[in-house]
């Protein structure tokens, strides 16, 4: 799993000009799925996410996680963070998650959110052509792979 977290103050995510789900303060979470995805993968990155201490204290200091400060999660599908540029133009997707693998996974890994946020998780629709709209604050981007863990 490769997840891009993002600080945000305000984001929100639109499917046809509806918006689907949206946040205050908390992360955007786009969340990439392949085949080899164990439950230790959501187990690990969803607990890596909402401790990820990213978040100012009162002295300004990026030390307190999304837990600390009661903030909120979109989080969004992206089977594109598994594309691989290394031949042509045209990126090729082939370690990206079927469907019929990849929405199960990211299922679970919304409900291990929920578990560790204990509120719920916004979301977007897999699959969908959705329209995310965010503002990043710091600005501050994550990107996490469950491949490096170790």
């Amino acid at each position: 799993m490769i997840a891009v977290v993002q600080k945000t103050t305000e984001a929100s995510v639109a499917i046809e000009g509806t918006q689907k789900g949206s946040i205050g303060l908390g992360l955007v979470v786009l969340l990439g799925i392949e085949d080899t995805d164990t439950q230790e993968d959501i187990d690990w990155l969803s607990r890596k996410i909402v401790n990820l201490r990213i978040f100012n204290d009162d002295e300004g200091v990026m030390n307190r996680s999304c837990l600390d400060v009661n903030g909120e999660v979109l989080l969004i599908s992206q089977f594109t963070l598994h594309a691989s540029t290394k031949k042509g133009n045209r990126p090729s997707y082939i370690k990206a998650a079927k469907p019929d693998v990849a929405i199960p996974l990211y299922e679970k890994f919304k409900t291990a959110l929920e578990s560790h946020l204990s509120s719920a998780v916004q979301t977007g629709e897999f699959g969908a052509d959705m329209k995310v709209a965010l503002i990043n604050a710091g600005p501050v981007t994550i990107i996490i792979d469950t491949k490096d863990k170790k």
